[in-house]
């Protein structure tokens, strides 16, 4: 008997157990928007958009700026962030300079325009190296323009919240993504209470399909700013 009550308390408690979710565009409204990405009605609704426009790499010693991503449109409601994929910190000012131009011709196509968004693997042992090129950044950058940055899950364990939070007053956001590739980080949970700790403004980057459990914690946590979502093709 007293197996059998054990057993029933068992699987009691599993039907308590949060239940993983699968990532609804329809539920969210920021969004990334890839190349080869192709768009999706839920654009519709977007109150924020990120938008791939190029990618920064090094070659030979060089850098190199690659423009991607979709080419100027019209857009006439919410937020635009134009993202940079960054692969190398040493830019040249032949990269600066391709940015600002880029902002100019959607500024100039009366797009809302606020900011471009930084997508660099910092690794924790080389935030100190990504805190002065964002100092940089920030003083090429002009003022009107909000600076946003990606960060990665392991921020928040392998490195002590006050390294994280010396970008307070350098970028207005970070977005935290808790996925890889198409694919939602397996163990992502147990990396997430140590986010509330962030004095930065931060979101959620989810993955389109991937799985996600809102702890109440987080949403309560008082920089929190809400989630974006990479959208895939189905």
């Amino acid at each position: 008997m007293r197996n059998s009550r054990l057993w029933f308390m068992l699987l009691a408690g599993l039907f308590l157990l949060p239940a993983q979710a699968n990532v609804n565009a329809d539920d969210y409204h920021e969004f990334w928007l890839w190349s080869a990405v192709r768009p999706q009605p839920v654009l519709a609704q977007a109150q924020s958009l990120y938008i791939l426009q190029g990618q920064v790499s090094e070659r030979r010693g060089q850098s190199l700026f690659i423009p991607q991503g979709i080419t100027v449109p019209r857009l006439r409601h919410g937020k635009i962030w134009l993202t940079y994929r960054v692969e190398t910190l040493h830019w040249s000012d032949a990269i600066f300079m391709s940015i600002a131009q880029q902002l100019t011709r959607w500024q100039k196509q009366g797009n809302p325009v606020v900011g471009i968004q930084i997508d660099f693997d910092a690794r924790t042992l080389r935030m100190q190296q990504y805190v002065a090129f964002l100092q940089h950044l920030r003083q090429q950058l002009p003022a009107h323009y909000a600076l946003s940055i990606t960060g990665l899950l392991d921020w928040s364990n392998n490195s002590s919240p006050e390294v994280v939070n010396q970008l307070n007053g350098i970028v207005d956001e970070a977005v935290v993504q808790t996925y890889q590739g198409r694919q939602t980080i397996k163990n992502y949970a147990a990396y997430l209470p140590r986010l509330a700790q962030l004095r930065i403004p931060f979101k959620i980057g989810l993955v389109q399909h991937g799985e996600w459990q809102a702890p109440h914690y987080l949403e309560t946590a008082p920089f929190f700013r809400g989630y974006v979502v990479f959208l895939v093709n189905d």
